[in-house]
């Protein structure tokens, strides 16, 4: 897979990379600090911010809760609140080498940290462990089709078409298909709680990297 194939909605490496700076330099925030809030090696993070290097899905999403954002807000830049239809053409779409398909269905807001979205999972497939997201986080998970092994805190649940779930986004979490024959779907909706100072905006005048 190219860098360029990572995303599906015409958003090539090269500018998720300048958006990852943008916040993490808009935060106050050293490459080196990013790497160790994240788990993701300095050299990885740098690579993913020159564009050089496709992020999966997993270390996109760790980067984001770093940061104390989003995938969706990473790769769309905030629309006025009012009615907001998106195609499914205009949808930001990433995909995993392993197997895995994350669709945004939620427009980025102002001052929200909430995403939308609807991922597939090849038979098999384990997406692996997702980083906590700060205290006051929600994540609500239905699932469309398949099976699905919902692990939060090393418990795992195992979740069915039809089923739905909810835990605290500030707990470790992973998905996986438990099936070896069949694809599966689950929505989920994520709702992100603030994160602490050391993640935040510094103020007016404060010293950015």
């Amino acid at each position: 897979m190219s860098d360029e194939s990572a995303l599906s909605s015409g958003l090539s490496m090269g500018e998720l990379g300048a958006r990852i700076r943008a916040e993490r330099r808009a935060r106050g925030l050293a490459l080196e600090r990013l790497a160790d809030l994240s788990g993701v090696s300095r050299s990885m993070v740098s690579e993913v911010e020159r564009g050089t290097k496709t992020p999966s899905v997993l270390v996109l999403d760790r980067l984001a809760t770093a940061l104390g954002t989003s995938i969706a807000r990473l790769l769309d830049d905030p629309v006025r609140p009012e009615v907001v239809v998106l195609p499914g053409s205009a949808q930001r779409v990433v995909r995993d080498p392993s197997g895995w398909e994350r669709r945004i269905l939620s427009p980025t807001l102002p001052d929200l940290e909430f995403e939308f979205m609807r991922t597939t999972l090849e038979p098999g497939v384990d997406a692996g462990e997702f980083s906590p997201h700060p205290p006051g986080s929600h994540e609500y998970v239905a699932v469309e089709a398949g099976c699905l092994r919902l692990t939060v805190d090393g418990v795992p649940h195992h979740l069915v078409a039809g089923d739905a779930a909810y835990f605290p986004g500030s707990r470790p979490h992973a998905f996986a298909n438990a099936s070896t024959d069949d694809a599966c779907q689950y929505y989920l909706a994520m709702i992100l709680g603030r994160p602490v100072d050391s993640h935040r905006r510094p103020p007016q005048g404060g010293h950015h990297e």
